[in-house]
């Protein structure tokens, strides 16, 4: 079971990925890059860290916020 520290690490990254899917920020922005928006781009390098983060965490975090805190 994961220790405090790796559950709160794991609840920032949570946060972290949900707070970077919708790029606010590009809203309006119409750049196009290799033919595709800007924001389309965006899109595309979240889904790929989103990817990394879940594969990452289902080896090591798999368990987390499951029965309480251990030692």
């Amino acid at each position: 079971m994961p220790n405090r520290t790796a559950s709160f690490a794991w609840g920032a990254i949570l946060f972290v990925l949900m707070a970077l899917a919708i790029p606010w920020f590009l809203w309006g922005n119409s750049t196009v890059v290799a033919g595709l928006p800007l924001w389309l781009w965006w899109h595309i390098g979240w889904m790929v860290l989103a990817s990394l983060a879940f594969a990452v965490f289902t080896q090591r975090g798999w368990g987390v916020w499951m029965g309480g805190w251990s030692a």
